[in-house]
């Protein structure tokens, strides 16, 4: 049996970015099929400023909340949540947050191009699930058939640029705030 000792302010700072990734999911831009939200803000700061492992547990608890039946997805929450089409990002939010955080935990210089380039990985990590999932969904789920070229069109192409811009923001304050609190983030503890 392994046991996994998780300190109470990693718990607090993981539910600390679950509750905050919930907060951006209100916050939305509406596009067709994949609203514009604030939620990868948030996963790219939980990578950047938690690590791989708080990073993913605060996206499982997003996900675990939203699927138990709180609306705190765009457009609700319960188990049939899976059935949405848009469900692929909120699991490549997940991966993306561990991804980002273990890109950020192997580096020895954390610039703003480092976790410009975390997040750059963590954005393509969250597309490729969002996109893949998008387009399964609404051609065998949904029943509206899509071709890949148009679920790479409305699924990537629309919503990209924000996200590109909000990668850009995410790595100007993560690395404003490790320079402020650099021993209370778990991730550079010494």
């Amino acid at each position: 049996m392994v046991v996994v000792k998780i300190k109470t302010k990693d718990l607090i700072l993981a539910a600390l970015f679950a509750a905050l990734t919930a907060v951006g999911a209100f916050i939305k831009i509406p596009i067709p099929y994949v609203p514009f939200t604030l939620q990868v803000l948030f996963v790219f700061f939980a990578g950047s400023l938690l690590g791989s492992r708080l990073a993913l547990i605060s996206q499982l608890v997003y996900l675990g909340i939203g699927l138990i039946g709180i609306p705190i997805f765009t457009q609700g929450g319960g188990p049939s949540y899976i059935l949405q089409p848009t469900f692929g990002y909120l699991l490549g939010f997940a991966i993306g947050a561990y991804v980002i955080g273990k890109i950020i935990e192997n580096l020895t210089h954390k610039t703003f191009i480092n976790f410009l380039l975390a997040n750059f990985i963590g954005l393509t990590v969250v597309y490729l699930f969002g996109v893949v999932y998008l387009y399964l969904n609404l051609n065998f789920i949904t029943g509206t058939t899509i071709s890949l070229s148009k679920a790479i069109k409305i699924g990537f192409l629309l919503p990209i640029p924000g996200d590109l811009l909000l990668c850009i923001i995410a790595a100007l304050i993560s690395k404003k705030v490790i320079t402020q609190v650099r021993g209370a983030l778990p991730i550079y503890e010494d």
